[in-house]
């Protein structure tokens, strides 16, 4: 049986007494609009972007000032944000032998846990009291396993994750429109270059 992890965000954004600190990774712009939205009340929040899986570096970029420019519209709920340097390779070697998975398969569980795992360390490193990720907002990524990552991390690194599953109440659907409403530019494939040249097949 598959866990509800809107409950548990909801029993969690309850309990708290102030406005703690959350490490937010984000994969871009889009999918964070929501999220920000959502959480601004409740956290004061530092968006990571660290996505060394995305190809090529100019998306890479494009990507980033997307993301920067979301949060320069939102900065009256004094949202900060963190890019870390661009290394593809970093991607490429951890996810080695995997080139021809799926999209959707171990290769995508692997980025998760790689962008997930340097989202914890950064946060303990830093102490911040939670972190989270953006990424369970999109209907094409897996909740269940990136929660099972982050419950993972939390163990590891000794902070607190929060769980969540964004798409829920809508999440989606409000990402699209806070997108149009900022024009923000809206990527066509996931990141990297197998989940492009997947997206290119199919468009043959």
């Amino acid at each position: 049986m598959k866990t509800n992890y809107q409950i548990i965000l909801d029993e969690t954004l309850k309990k708290l007494e102030k406005k703690e600190k959350l490490l937010l990774h984000s994969c871009c712009g889009p999918c964070s609009s929501y999220v920000l939205e959502y959480l601004c009340k409740y956290f004061d929040i530092t968006v990571l972007y660290y996505n060394p899986n995305i190809y090529p570096e100019d998306e890479y970029q494009k990507r980033l000032r997307e993301q920067i420019k979301l949060i320069n519209e939102l900065n009256k709920n004094k949202i900060k944000e963190i890019d870390l340097p661009y290394n593809h390779k970093e991607f490429t070697d951890y996810i080695k032998g995997h080139e021809t998975d799926k999209e959707g398969g171990i290769r995508c569980h692997l980025c998760y846990k790689f962008r997930l795992e340097k989202t914890a360390g950064y946060a303990k490193e830093n102490n911040f009291d939670y972190f989270s990720t953006t990424l369970t907002v999109s209907p094409y990524k897996d909740s269940q396993i990136l929660n099972e990552i982050g419950s993972f991390l939390e163990k590891k690194y000794n902070i607190k994750y929060l769980y969540s599953d964004f798409k829920k109440k809508n999440g989606y659907k409000r990402s699209i429109e806070l997108s149009k409403k900022y024009n923000l530019y809206r990527q066509n494939y996931c990141g990297c270059e197998f989940s492009l040249s997947e997206i290119e097949i199919k468009e043959l």
